[in-house]
């Protein structure tokens, strides 16, 4: 569109419906006839506002159709594997709430190793992603640093995979340094987290007792 008045201004439109159904039952059919014609779906939860989890916005209920519209915009202005650590990340999340439901009716020593291991990479998403501050630095995070903490976030869960196949034990891992750095990335500024996050990367595999990686590109090139 193009906005009326001096100086020329041109823009988009974007249109936002807020649907409240009676005990939260999205097959209701106002809910329903709002998802035939809506492309992107935010599925406000009260149990995650309950636990001051904020967005409470639920991510396995959530979608967005637009994705396909976006690749080019994240080929031009993302890194390379920006998309595949988003899809990486979702499956890492659904793969969490199943085995989830499975610690609630068992317990978690039912699990193995490497299902615990992602019960944690899972925990890392929820609360050092996407959960935000609205107090910090957090609140505005550029796309950026978003993705050197979900890099970040895949990359550890990666090599903590093989360290335990290596021998390395369950506890070792979760007792790791790296993870309580991983949980203050949010609160380092925006000016120089590409230098934090890259070397941050590059010490990572020392933390495993392996050679350190080679220096890592910044976020941003």
């Amino acid at each position: 569109m193009v906005c009326l008045g001096n100086p020329e201004r041109r823009g988009s439109i974007t249109v936002i419906g807020a649907v409240s159904p009676p005990g939260g039952d999205l097959s209701e059919p106002v809910t329903q006839a709002t998802l035939r014609i809506t492309g992107t779906f935010w599925a406000l939860d009260d149990k995650l506002a309950s636990r001051r989890h904020f967005p409470a916005i639920n991510w396995l209920r959530s979608y967005s159709l637009y994705m396909q519209l976006f690749k080019p915009w994240y080929k031009e202005h993302m890194p390379a594997d920006f998309e595949e650590l988003r899809d990486r990340a979702g499956a890492l999340l659904q793969r969490e709430a199943e085995l989830q439901e499975i610690v609630q009716l068992v317990g978690p020593d039912a699990l193995q190793d490497d299902q615990r291991m992602v019960i944690e990479a899972g925990k890392m998403l929820r609360e050092d992603f996407l959960q935000q501050n609205a107090y910090t630095d957090d609140a505005h995070s550029p796309l950026t640093k978003s993705h050197g903490i979900l890099k970040a976030i895949v990359v550890f869960y990666d090599q903590a995979l093989a360290a335990l196949k290596r021998g390395m034990l369950l506890d070792e891992v979760i007792n790791l340094k790296a993870i309580e750095e991983i949980a203050r990335m949010k609160d380092v500024p925006k000016d120089q987290f590409d230098q934090y996050i890259a070397a941050w990367l590059e010490k990572l595999p020392e933390a495993f007792g392996q050679k350190p990686a080679q220096p890592a590109v910044a976020a941003s090139e």
